[in-house]
Protein backbone atom coordinates (compact mmCIF):
# COMPACT_ATOMS: atom_id res chain seq x y z
CA UNK A 1 0.00 0.00 0.00
CA UNK A 2 1.17 3.44 -1.06
CA UNK A 3 0.26 6.17 1.81
CA UNK A 4 -1.60 9.12 0.75
CA UNK A 5 0.52 12.03 2.15
CA UNK A 6 -0.43 14.97 0.75
CA UNK A 7 -2.11 17.25 3.27
CA UNK A 8 -4.42 20.51 2.95
CA UNK A 9 -3.05 23.67 5.31
CA UNK A 10 -5.43 25.99 5.43
CA UNK A 11 -5.62 26.28 1.74
CA UNK A 12 -2.14 25.42 1.06
CA UNK A 13 -1.40 21.91 -0.64
CA UNK A 14 1.70 20.40 0.95
CA UNK A 15 3.07 17.04 -1.13
CA UNK A 16 3.25 16.01 2.60
CA UNK A 17 3.23 17.04 6.03
CA UNK A 18 6.94 18.02 6.21
CA UNK A 19 8.09 21.71 6.55
CA UNK A 20 11.47 22.99 7.76
CA UNK A 21 11.44 25.70 10.20
CA UNK A 22 12.10 29.12 10.32
CA UNK A 23 15.39 30.09 11.30
CA UNK A 24 16.69 27.06 10.52
CA UNK A 25 16.75 26.62 6.56
CA UNK A 26 18.08 30.04 6.37
CA UNK A 27 16.16 31.59 2.98
CA UNK A 28 15.91 27.96 1.35
CA UNK A 29 17.77 28.12 -1.54
CA UNK A 30 21.08 27.63 0.42
CA UNK A 31 19.97 23.76 0.99
CA UNK A 32 19.37 23.55 -2.77
CA UNK A 33 22.53 20.90 -2.80
CA UNK A 34 21.44 19.17 0.54
CA UNK A 35 17.35 18.85 0.14
CA UNK A 36 15.02 17.59 -3.21
CA UNK A 37 12.39 20.45 -2.83
CA UNK A 38 10.28 17.82 -4.76
CA UNK A 39 10.16 15.69 -1.54
CA UNK A 40 8.89 17.78 0.96
CA UNK A 41 5.93 20.10 1.94
CA UNK A 42 7.85 23.66 2.01
CA UNK A 43 9.98 25.84 4.22
CA UNK A 44 9.47 28.80 5.93
CA UNK A 45 12.28 31.52 5.06
CA UNK A 46 13.96 32.99 8.26
CA UNK A 47 12.18 36.10 10.10
CA UNK A 48 12.24 39.06 7.66
CA UNK A 49 11.72 42.59 9.68
CA UNK A 50 11.11 45.87 7.69
CA UNK A 51 14.86 47.16 7.61
CA UNK A 52 17.76 44.94 7.42
CA UNK A 53 19.03 43.39 11.11
CA UNK A 54 22.53 42.67 12.31
CA UNK A 55 21.81 40.18 14.87
CA UNK A 56 23.23 39.73 18.33
CA UNK A 57 26.93 39.68 19.69
CA UNK A 58 28.40 36.30 19.37
CA UNK A 59 28.90 33.52 20.28
CA UNK A 60 25.40 32.55 19.04
CA UNK A 61 24.03 28.93 19.10
CA UNK A 62 25.46 26.49 22.33
CA UNK A 63 24.60 22.74 21.91
CA UNK A 64 22.72 22.04 25.15
CA UNK A 65 22.41 18.85 26.23
CA UNK A 66 19.63 17.05 24.34
CA UNK A 67 19.19 20.26 22.39
CA UNK A 68 20.27 23.71 21.28
CA UNK A 69 20.68 27.37 22.49
CA UNK A 70 20.18 29.79 19.73
CA UNK A 71 20.47 33.75 20.33
CA UNK A 72 20.66 34.64 16.64
CA UNK A 73 18.84 38.11 17.22
CA UNK A 74 16.75 37.88 13.91
CA UNK A 75 19.38 38.83 11.59
CA UNK A 76 17.96 38.97 8.35
CA UNK A 77 18.48 41.11 4.90
CA UNK A 78 15.27 42.61 5.67
CA UNK A 79 11.84 42.38 3.40
CA UNK A 80 12.76 44.73 -0.07
CA UNK A 81 16.43 43.04 -0.06
CA UNK A 82 14.84 39.53 0.12
CA UNK A 83 11.54 40.29 -2.71
CA UNK A 84 14.75 41.47 -5.20
CA UNK A 85 17.55 39.03 -4.46
CA UNK A 86 15.67 35.91 -3.13
CA UNK A 87 12.78 35.49 -3.63
CA UNK A 88 12.58 35.43 -7.63
CA UNK A 89 14.57 31.79 -7.12
CA UNK A 90 12.25 30.53 -4.28
CA UNK A 91 9.32 31.42 -6.56
CA UNK A 92 10.43 28.38 -9.06
CA UNK A 93 10.71 25.49 -6.06
CA UNK A 94 8.71 22.86 -6.50
CA UNK A 95 7.14 22.89 -2.68
CA UNK A 96 5.58 25.57 -1.03
CA UNK A 97 7.32 28.68 0.04
CA UNK A 98 6.28 30.67 3.79
CA UNK A 99 7.43 33.85 5.05
CA UNK A 100 8.16 34.27 8.30
CA UNK A 101 7.25 38.25 9.55
CA UNK A 102 8.10 39.84 12.51
CA UNK A 103 8.53 43.68 14.36
CA UNK A 104 8.23 45.43 17.27
CA UNK A 105 5.59 47.52 16.41
CA UNK A 106 2.03 46.28 14.65
CA UNK A 107 3.01 48.45 11.81
CA UNK A 108 6.54 46.88 11.15
CA UNK A 109 4.29 43.46 10.55
CA UNK A 110 1.76 45.08 8.29
CA UNK A 111 4.36 46.87 6.35
CA UNK A 112 6.81 43.73 5.28
CA UNK A 113 3.29 41.97 4.72
CA UNK A 114 2.41 44.46 2.33
CA UNK A 115 5.75 44.51 0.43
CA UNK A 116 5.22 41.19 0.22
CA UNK A 117 2.14 41.06 -1.57
CA UNK A 118 3.39 42.78 -4.15
CA UNK A 119 5.49 39.52 -5.33
CA UNK A 120 4.30 36.74 -6.68
CA UNK A 121 5.99 33.25 -5.51
CA UNK A 122 4.66 32.96 -1.38
CA UNK A 123 2.27 30.51 -0.14
CA UNK A 124 1.53 32.22 2.78
CA UNK A 125 2.66 34.24 5.94
CA UNK A 126 4.05 33.04 9.50
CA UNK A 127 3.77 35.88 11.96
CA UNK A 128 6.27 35.33 14.97
CA UNK A 129 4.82 37.10 17.64
CA UNK A 130 7.45 36.53 20.13
CA UNK A 131 8.71 39.86 19.54
CA UNK A 132 8.53 42.91 22.11
CA UNK A 133 6.11 45.91 21.10
CA UNK A 134 8.30 48.77 22.26
CA UNK A 135 5.24 51.11 21.84
CA UNK A 136 3.79 48.76 24.68
CA UNK A 137 6.58 48.72 27.16
CA UNK A 138 8.24 46.30 25.67
CA UNK A 139 5.20 43.70 26.55
CA UNK A 140 5.96 40.36 24.31
CA UNK A 141 2.89 40.24 21.82
CA UNK A 142 2.40 36.44 22.58
CA UNK A 143 2.07 36.83 26.02
CA UNK A 144 -0.69 39.39 25.79
CA UNK A 145 -4.27 38.49 24.22
CA UNK A 146 -5.34 41.79 23.01
CA UNK A 147 -1.99 42.85 21.49
CA UNK A 148 -1.68 39.61 19.78
CA UNK A 149 -5.09 39.73 18.03
CA UNK A 150 -4.58 43.58 17.69
CA UNK A 151 -1.27 42.55 15.38
CA UNK A 152 -3.29 39.65 13.08
CA UNK A 153 -6.32 41.80 12.83
CA UNK A 154 -3.77 43.96 11.64
CA UNK A 155 -1.75 42.05 9.09
CA UNK A 156 -5.12 40.55 8.19
CA UNK A 157 -6.14 43.45 6.58
CA UNK A 158 -3.40 43.48 4.25
CA UNK A 159 -3.00 39.99 3.28
CA UNK A 160 -4.98 38.16 0.98
CA UNK A 161 -2.59 34.65 1.59
CA UNK A 162 -3.30 32.59 4.14
CA UNK A 163 -1.88 33.77 7.56
CA UNK A 164 -0.03 31.42 10.06
CA UNK A 165 -0.03 32.78 13.65
CA UNK A 166 3.26 31.72 15.46
CA UNK A 167 3.00 31.05 19.18
CA UNK A 168 5.33 31.02 21.86
CA UNK A 169 5.53 28.58 24.46
CA UNK A 170 6.68 31.44 27.41
CA UNK A 171 3.28 31.88 28.67
CA UNK A 172 1.11 30.14 31.47
CA UNK A 173 -1.52 28.87 29.34
CA UNK A 174 -1.86 28.60 25.68
CA UNK A 175 -5.34 28.25 24.85
CA UNK A 176 -6.34 31.70 25.63
CA UNK A 177 -3.72 32.90 23.05
CA UNK A 178 -4.55 30.38 20.54
CA UNK A 179 -8.04 31.41 20.59
CA UNK A 180 -7.48 35.16 20.35
CA UNK A 181 -4.65 34.27 16.98
CA UNK A 182 -8.15 32.38 15.75
CA UNK A 183 -10.52 35.10 16.22
CA UNK A 184 -8.74 37.80 14.93
CA UNK A 185 -8.21 36.44 11.45
CA UNK A 186 -5.54 33.73 11.53
CA UNK A 187 -6.02 30.73 9.32
CA UNK A 188 -3.61 28.57 11.42
CA UNK A 189 -1.03 28.24 14.13
CA UNK A 190 2.12 27.26 14.19
CA UNK A 191 3.58 26.42 17.91
CA UNK A 192 5.76 26.26 19.53
CA UNK A 193 8.77 28.96 19.48
CA UNK A 194 11.81 28.39 21.54
CA UNK A 195 12.06 28.49 25.42
CA UNK A 196 13.78 31.26 26.84
CA UNK A 197 16.91 29.77 28.60
CA UNK A 198 20.05 30.40 29.80
CA UNK A 199 23.63 28.08 29.75
CA UNK A 200 26.67 29.15 31.79
CA UNK A 201 30.31 29.05 31.46
CA UNK A 202 30.91 28.30 35.26
CA UNK A 203 34.78 29.19 35.04
CA UNK A 204 34.36 32.10 33.20
CA UNK A 205 31.35 33.04 35.29
CA UNK A 206 29.86 34.04 32.10
CA UNK A 207 26.44 33.36 29.94
CA UNK A 208 27.36 31.25 26.92
CA UNK A 209 25.91 33.19 24.50
CA UNK A 210 27.05 36.55 24.47
CA UNK A 211 23.28 38.06 24.39
CA UNK A 212 23.06 36.40 27.77
CA UNK A 213 19.91 34.49 27.54
CA UNK A 214 18.84 32.25 24.31
CA UNK A 215 15.91 30.10 22.71
CA UNK A 216 16.19 26.04 23.65
CA UNK A 217 15.04 24.34 21.13
CA UNK A 218 15.67 20.27 19.98
CA UNK A 219 14.70 16.65 21.72
CA UNK A 220 14.44 18.08 25.13
CA UNK A 221 11.54 20.47 24.51
CA UNK A 222 10.10 17.72 22.67
CA UNK A 223 7.39 16.55 25.38
CA UNK A 224 6.26 20.07 26.46
CA UNK A 225 5.97 20.83 23.12
CA UNK A 226 3.74 17.90 22.19
CA UNK A 227 1.35 19.11 25.53
CA UNK A 228 1.26 22.33 24.08
CA UNK A 229 0.03 21.53 20.38
CA UNK A 230 -2.23 18.94 22.00
CA UNK A 231 -3.93 22.15 23.84
CA UNK A 232 -3.71 24.45 21.57
CA UNK A 233 -5.85 22.23 19.01
CA UNK A 234 -8.32 21.78 21.46
CA UNK A 235 -8.78 25.11 21.56
CA UNK A 236 -9.19 26.27 18.17
CA UNK A 237 -11.10 24.70 14.77
CA UNK A 238 -8.22 25.84 12.54
CA UNK A 239 -5.25 24.28 11.68
CA UNK A 240 -2.22 23.55 13.86
CA UNK A 241 1.58 22.87 13.05
CA UNK A 242 3.66 21.33 15.78
CA UNK A 243 7.06 22.05 16.00
CA UNK A 244 9.77 21.37 18.78
CA UNK A 245 12.18 18.16 18.58
CA UNK A 246 11.06 16.83 15.87
CA UNK A 247 13.91 14.42 14.82
CA UNK A 248 12.35 11.57 12.91
CA UNK A 249 9.21 10.75 11.00
CA UNK A 250 7.57 9.00 14.35
CA UNK A 251 7.68 11.84 16.20
CA UNK A 252 6.17 13.88 13.41
CA UNK A 253 3.61 11.55 13.70
CA UNK A 254 3.34 11.67 17.28
CA UNK A 255 2.28 15.60 16.59
CA UNK A 256 -0.01 14.91 14.13
CA UNK A 257 -1.61 12.37 16.54
CA UNK A 258 -1.44 15.56 19.45
CA UNK A 259 -3.92 17.41 16.21
CA UNK A 260 -0.89 19.15 14.08
CA UNK A 261 -2.47 19.12 10.20
CA UNK A 262 1.60 19.26 9.40
CA UNK A 263 5.18 19.81 10.70
CA UNK A 264 8.08 21.88 10.88
CA UNK A 265 12.13 20.38 11.60
CA UNK A 266 13.90 22.88 13.26
CA UNK A 267 16.97 21.87 15.17
CA UNK A 268 17.47 18.84 13.07
CA UNK A 269 18.54 20.59 10.41
CA UNK A 270 21.79 21.99 11.81
CA UNK A 271 22.74 18.10 12.89
CA UNK A 272 21.89 16.97 9.34
CA UNK A 273 20.98 18.96 6.90
CA UNK A 274 18.85 16.69 5.20
CA UNK A 275 16.87 15.79 7.94
CA UNK A 276 13.51 17.65 6.24
CA UNK A 277 13.70 15.40 3.75
CA UNK A 278 14.83 12.33 5.76
CA UNK A 279 11.88 12.70 7.71
CA UNK A 280 9.37 12.94 5.11
CA UNK A 281 10.74 9.47 3.85
CA UNK A 282 10.29 8.20 7.14
CA UNK A 283 6.99 9.26 8.20
CA UNK A 284 5.99 7.53 4.85
CA UNK A 285 7.22 4.38 5.82
CA UNK A 286 5.62 4.56 9.52
CA UNK A 287 2.45 5.40 7.65
CA UNK A 288 2.95 2.45 5.28
CA UNK A 289 4.16 0.09 8.33
CA UNK A 290 1.12 1.00 10.46
CA UNK A 291 -0.91 0.91 7.46
CA UNK A 292 -2.21 4.31 7.38
CA UNK A 293 -3.74 4.88 4.16
CA UNK A 294 -3.86 8.84 4.63
CA UNK A 295 -1.54 10.38 6.59
CA UNK A 296 -4.26 13.39 7.45
CA UNK A 297 -6.32 10.92 9.23
CA UNK A 298 -3.69 10.85 12.11
CA UNK A 299 -4.44 14.37 12.81
CA UNK A 300 -6.49 15.13 16.09
CA UNK A 301 -6.46 10.87 16.56
CA UNK A 302 -4.45 10.57 20.01
CA UNK A 303 -6.38 8.57 22.61
CA UNK A 304 -6.58 10.47 25.61
CA UNK A 305 -7.72 9.01 28.72
CA UNK A 306 -9.03 5.95 27.14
Amino acid sequence: MTPQMSVDLCGITLRNPILAASGTFAYGIEFARQVRFDRIGGFVVKGLSREPMAGNAPPRVWEAEGGMLNSIGLQNIGVRAFVADRLPALAKLPCAVIANVFGYAVEDYVEVVRVLEDHAGLAGYELNVSCPNTKQGGIVFSSDASLLAEVVVAVRAVARRPLIVKLSPNVTRIQPLAAAAAEAGADALSLVNTFVALAIDARARRPRLGAGFGGLSGPAIKPIALRLVYEAAQAVRIPVVGLGGIATGEDAAEFMLAGATAVQVGTASFWDPRAVERIARELERFCRRERIAQVRSLTGALKLGD
